[in-house]
């Protein structure tokens, strides 16, 4: 199965534009290691037409264009890329596959989230029209006030390579609900489909200026649009360490974030499971899109009575698992998204084995692939809280396994991390898993499963993981500034200060 990757520009207004230094970036296939086109790469020349594309769609027509519209207005919008990324779901998900890597039925699924979540967000908008001015109860029958929801502004968006489209349609979505103008920086390893959304603006009609899209390197693109003062917001999913440098140069004007960084999860099996599918759950929930999922439970803890049986059937299983292109039929673990996170993530392992722990399965290179950034799904066990492997997010196909004897000492090693994004627990006792859900210090819970996500259900972290919430009525908010509106009906005056014609 052979697809080519369309040569595209920046889009800024409504329009593609060569990057004013004229570089491009080269797209390498993961799974070939071979060069399949180019990209072009944004600098802070660009970042500046884009800020005033969009800054300019802002105010265009008094807001009445766009940010002061109505939100059924902007709905239309929406449901209109929504159809477009349904037509085309089969082109984007082959494009987004042999960009990042990630096996096609997973991109294909991945593709009917995207259009999904514009359908979710152009129902928010609509309601939102219904909520501006609903009067709030105080206690003065002289005043009446409501609250009107406002676009927060000129939104920057900055976008990771593990899931290119959906995790910029979570901040697109959103912010065009809202009524935001936006500039979109998608990651420079996987772009194309966020350059293919473009294509879809332009053929839906959106009005220029509302979303521009950069591709480029973070430094050069990313760095400019965090830190540009007409930049109203900036949305951030990616590594911690990217995360500090955002919210630093935000500070400097009190520019607002919301960030969805690192994790490193738990997922707590107890003795009473199904061992059979509590080992599915186990594996789905760290090797799903390849290992590099913020969210994955990388840390698997099981109860010590059953530890030996479900360790012994998580290597089968393991084992069992199809490697190959992602474009072949039937793949469940393509190649990590570039040579440098394969270096990385084999760096995390050797380290392992020289700390002392047990390779149980995987770490290498699948024999049958020797070209592409392939890495074998790879469960060690041996560790203990203080290693590497334990403690670090590694962004890939690599499970570590402690056993435990109590509840207490499960929550305690759960929680036991600088990380607070997502946990699991797996078990048949329902106030268990009440207690254990209640327990963990995280943004999310998952009860007897891993990874499930839905764009009505609120995404992110505690601790190091970030702030804000994505999807649901909270990834409207994110984009939405709250006025509140007071009015003095009485006829009488207001009678604080005795009027001089009464003196």
């Amino acid at each position: 199965m052979s697809i080519s990757v369309p040569c595209r520009q920046l889009f800024i207004d409504g329009e593609w534009r060569q990057p004013v230094q004229g570089k491009r970036i080269p797209i390498i296939n993961p799974a070939t290691e071979a060069t399949i086109g180019d990209i072009p790469a944004a600098t802070a020349e660009d970042v500046e037409l884009a800020v005033d594309a969009a800054r300019k769609a802002l105010a265009k027509n008094r807001g009445r264009d766009w940010a002061r519209a109505s939100g059924a207005h902007r709905a239309k919008y929406l449901r209109a890329i929504a159809a477009k990324i349904t037509e085309r779901k089969s082109e984007l998900a082959k494009l987004e596959a042999i960009d990042c890597g990630k096996p096609l039925d997973e991109a294909a699924w991945d593709m009917d989230d995207v259009a999904g979540c514009f359908e979710y967000y152009a129902d928010l908008a609509e309601a939102l029209d219904r909520k501006q001015r609903a009067p709030l109860s105080i206690p003065m029958e002289t005043f009446k006030s409501y609250v009107l929801r406002e676009p927060i502004g000129v939104v920057g968006l900055i976008t990771p390579w593990n899931y290119p489209l959906l995790m910029a349609t979570w901040k697109v979505a959103p912010a065009l609900a809202a009524g935001c103008t936006t500039i979109l920086k998608p990651s420079e390893l996987a772009s194309v489909t966020c350059l293919e959304l473009a294509d879809i603006c332009r053929e839906v009609g959106l009005p220029p200026g509302v979303l521009n899209i950069l591709t480029g390197l973070g430094p050069e693109a990313g760095g400019p649009l965090a830190s540009h003062p007409h930049v109203d917001k900036i949305a951030f999913t990616g590594s911690t360490e990217t995360g500090k440098k955002i919210m630093t140069a935000a500070a400097q004007i009190v520019k607002p974030v919301s960030l969805e960084l690192g994790g490193k999860s738990p997922i707590i099996v107890f003795e009473d499971v199904d061992i059979d599918k509590a080992v599915e759950w186990a594996l789905f929930g760290c090797f799903w899109t390849n290992g590099q999922i913020c969210s994955a439970t990388s840390r698997l803890l099981v109860h010590e009575d059953i530890a030996t049986e479900f360790i012994e059937k998580l290597v089968t299983w393991t084992k069992n698992i199809k490697i190959s292109d992602p474009l072949e039929e039937g793949c469940r673990l393509g190649p990590v998204v570039s040579a440098g996170q394969f270096e990385k993530v084999n760096k995390f392992i050797s380290t392992a084995k020289s700390e002392g722990a047990t390779i149980l399965c995987g770490g290498g290179r699948p024999k049958h692939l020797e070209k592409g950034f392939f890495i074998e799904p790879t469960i060690i066990a041996g560790v203990n809280t203080s290693m590497q492997v334990w403690r670090e997010e590694i962004f890939g196909p690599v499970l570590c396994v402690k056993t435990f004897k109590t509840e207490d000492e499960a929550i305690e090693v759960a929680n036991d991390t600088h990380y607070g994004l997502g946990g699991a627990v797996l078990s048949k006792d329902a106030e268990r898993c009440q207690r254990i859900t209640e327990a963990l210090q995280v943004g999310i819970m998952w009860v007897n499963c891993s990874q499930p996500c839905f764009s009505q259900a609120p995404w992110g972290g505690t601790k190091r993981s970030g702030f804000g919430r994505e999807l649901g009525e909270w990834g409207l908010e994110n984009y939405l500034n709250v006025k509140q509106v007071t009015e003095y009906i009485s006829n009488e005056p207001w009678g604080w200060y005795q009027s001089p014609a009464k003196l």
